[in-house]
């Protein structure tokens, strides 16, 4: 099992913008094999730090995602709205 935390961090006025290319996104990411959880939060002290918690069954199923048609049009939508860049931990479960 992989899991993902993405942070984004956006321009305040370009939040109304990116919503509806986020909410495509959950709802592409959530119908994709492999995807065992996909949700975006928004932080509580930082209304333009959006973060995405992500679990995967694997690095493969991972990788096909980074691969797909939604992110691959997406992402580099959402990132013209960023205030500075992200940052992404992919980790594997502590055994």
């Amino acid at each position: 099992m992989v899991r993902v935390i993405a942070k984004n961090y956006l321009k305040s006025e370009k939040i109304a913008e990116a919503a509806p290319l986020f909410r495509e996104m959950i709802e592409a990411t959530r119908k994709e094999n492999g995807c065992i959880e996909y949700r975006l939060h928004i932080d509580t002290k930082d209304p333009t730090c959006y973060v995405f918690v992500e679990e995967w069954a694997d690095q493969n199923a991972l990788d096909a995602h980074c691969k797909s048609a939604h992110f691959t049009r997406i992402i580099p939508q959402i990132g013209t709205f960023h205030a500075k860049p992200g940052e992404t931990l992919i980790m594997d479960e502590f055994k």
